[in-house]
C-alpha cells in the first residue's frame, strides 16, 4: 500500500482491507504517537464536511503530523477561477499526501493522476467514499466479530449515497445478503445490481423495512441528501420516506447494530440514541483509528 493512492474502494484488495482493519485496532489501543512527525498532509475540502475532515485532522495530529489546506472552497483560489489541475499541481509540491473531497464524480481520480504524491478520496460526488467504507468495515467487524455471511440492510438514499456504493463493493468479498430498502426514486443504481449478479451475491429490494427488519445483522441508514437533488420538489417528496424509531427495534436480533455515515436529519429518531443497538457515534470515532491506519500505510510508516 506504500505510496498507493486510495481513490476507489476497489483500489485495495481484500487482504489490504484486512491489514488496514488490523492496524486500526492497534491505533485504537494507542492513538497518540509521533510517527508522522515532519510530515505534511493537505486536506482540500471543496464541499462541506464535519466528521470526515475533523477525523482526518485528528488522525494526523494524534500521530504528530501537520495539516495544511482549506475547509471552505470560498477561501481558496478556486473562487478566482483556478482549475482543479492547477490547485493539485501547486499543493503536491507542498505536501507528502493529499486528502480531497469534491462534489464532482471522478475529481479524486483526476487529482491522483496529476499529483506526484498519494491522494486519498474523502468523497467525490455520488461516486465513492473509500475511507468511510473502511471505517464501516471496522465497525461491522468489531460489533459482529466477523465480516462473513451477514445480512446487510441499506435503507434510504441508495441512488446518490456514495457510502452505500463503496460499502456494497467492499462487503461483496465477504458473502453478504443485501436488503435494499428505498423509494423508487432512490433505488440502488442498476450498475451495482449487475455487479452483484456477476459476483453471485444475493440481494433483495423492498419499499418497506418493518416486516423484515428482524432479519438484519446490520442496519445501515442514510439520509436523503438535499444537495444531490436538482429538483426541490422531488427532494420534498422523498426526504421523509424512511424514519427508524426505537419502537421498531423491539424484535430485532440481539447482535444487530445500527450504522449511519452521518450527518442525520430525521431518518433516525432521537429516541434510538440510547438503545444499545445504536452504534453510529462510535462508528464516527472509529474513523480516526482507521484513517490513522490508512495514512500510515500509504506513507510506509508503522505504528
Amino acid at each position: 500500500m506504500q505510496n498507493k493512492s486510495l481513490v476507489s474502494i476497489t483500489d485495495y484488495s481484500k487482504a489490504e482491507y484486512l491489514k488496514i482493519l488490523d492496524l486500526a485496532a492497534e491505533f485504537e489501543k494507542n492513538p497518540n504517537q509521533e510517527i508522522l512527525k515532519g510530515k505534511l498532509v493537505a486536506t482540500l475540502f471543496f464541499e462541506p464536511s464535519t466528521r470526515t475532515r475533523l477525523s482526518f485532522e485528528t488522525a494526523i495530529n494524534r500521530l504528530g503530523g501537520r495539516v495544511i489546506g482549506f475547509a471552505d472552497v470560498n477561501s481558496s483560489s478556486v473562487t478566482k477561477g483556478e482549475s482543479l489541475k492547477d490547485t493539485i499541481k501547486m499543493v503536491t509540491s507542498y505536501a507528502d499526501l493529499i486528502v480531497i473531497r469534491h462534489p464532482t464524480e471522478g475529481a479524486a481520480r483526476y487529482a491522483s493522476e496529476i499529483a506526484t504524491v498519494p491522494v486519498i478520496n474523502a468523497g467525490d460526488g455520488a461516486n465513492q467514499h473509500p475511507t468511510q467504507t473502511l471505517l464501516d468495515l471496522y465497525s461491522i467487524q468489531k460489533t459482529q466479530k466477523t465480516l462473513e455471511n451477514l445480512n446487510m440492510f441499506m435503507i434510504g438514499d441508495l441512488k446518490y449515497g456514495r457510502t452505500v456504493h463503496s460499502l456494497l463493493m467492499a462487503m461483496s468479498y465477504f458473502n453478504p445478503t443485501f436488503y435494499f430498502i428505498s423509494p423508487d426514486e432512490l433505488k440502488m443504481p442498476r450498475e451495482y445490481l449487475i455487479y452483484l449478479n456477476q459476483q453471485k451475491i444475493k440481494y433483495y429490494e423492498y419499499k418497506e423495512f418493518m416486516p423484515i427488519i428482524s432479519e438484519a445483522d446490520i442496519v445501515y441508514m442514510t439520509r436523503v441528501q438535499k444537495e444531490r437533488f436538482s429538483d426541490p420538489i422531488e427532494y420534498e417528496k422523498t426526504k421523509n420516506a424512511y424514519v427508524l424509531r426505537n419502537s421498531m427495534l423491539e424484535h430485532t436480533r440481539a447482535n444487530m447494530k445500527i450504522l449511519h455515515p452521518l450527518p442525520r436529519v430525521n431518518e433516525i429518531s432521537l429516541d434510538v440514541d440510547e438503545n444499545p443497538k445504536a452504534y453510529y457515534f462510535t462508528q464516527a470515532l472509529n474513523g480516526v483509528f482507521v484513517r490513522q491506519a490508512i495514512i500510515s500505510s500509504i506513507l510506509g510508516l508503522n505504528s
